[in-house]
């Protein structure tokens, strides 16, 4: 029944995320605030929080398309991407339009936290410097800046860096600087 009201009682005690489950709930936890990752992919080392992450990765090495659109008949590797060609071609869950900037939302939360963009409404300060953002993910991202820790490392060197688009940047240099033969030319090719 949340499924159809929207409710989402499962507020997140480390940011400004809720749900309409506890399962949910727990596996945005696992994904987002912990950096335990005990799925360990066979095929090229990659790591993952929830088995269920894993099996869909798994799909990238087989090349099978379990995911088919109910409009037409393409098919995806991934629910995620199934549900962004649902979005952007046939118009499928958007429900929320932005008044000033008429930008579309098909989540609640994401919506409301843009509108906070548009009334300048920074609730969330940092305790290190003067410095305030729209939501606590925003906020918690910035943080980094002021901490020595690096969480996120190339699999292709000893770099490691402290926001995960900066190692992703990294790692595709990385990957070009290293050039054919070494036996990684289709890793782009298979892994999401």
């Amino acid at each position: 029944m949340r499924v159809h009201t929207g409710q989402k009682p499962y507020k997140c005690p480390l940011c400004d995320k809720s749900f309409g489950s506890c399962s949910n709930l727990e596996t945005h936890r696992l994904r987002i605030h912990s950096t335990v990752r005990p799925y360990n992919c066979p095929h090229c080392g990659k790591r993952f929080a929830v088995k269920k992450d894993l099996k869909e990765h798994l799909h990238f090495h087989t090349g099978a398309e379990l995911y088919s659109c109910r409009h037409c008949s393409r098919s995806f590797k991934t629910y995620q991407q199934r549900r962004r060609h649902l979005l952007k071609i046939h118009n499928e869950g958007i429900r929320f339009t932005c008044h000033v900037c008429e930008k579309t939302f098909h989540d609640q939360p994401d919506y409301k936290r843009h509108l906070l963009g548009h009334e300048d409404v920074k609730p969330y300060v940092c305790a290190e410097c003067p410095k305030s953002f729209c939501t606590a993910s925003m906020l918690k991202r910035h943080q980094a800046v002021h901490s020595d820790i690096r969480r996120f490392g190339c699999i292709l060197c000893d770099q490691s860096f402290k926001h995960k688009g900066n190692v992703v940047r990294h790692f595709k240099k990385c990957f070009m600087k290293m050039g054919k033969g070494s036996g990684l030319e289709n890793l782009f090719a298979v892994c999401p």
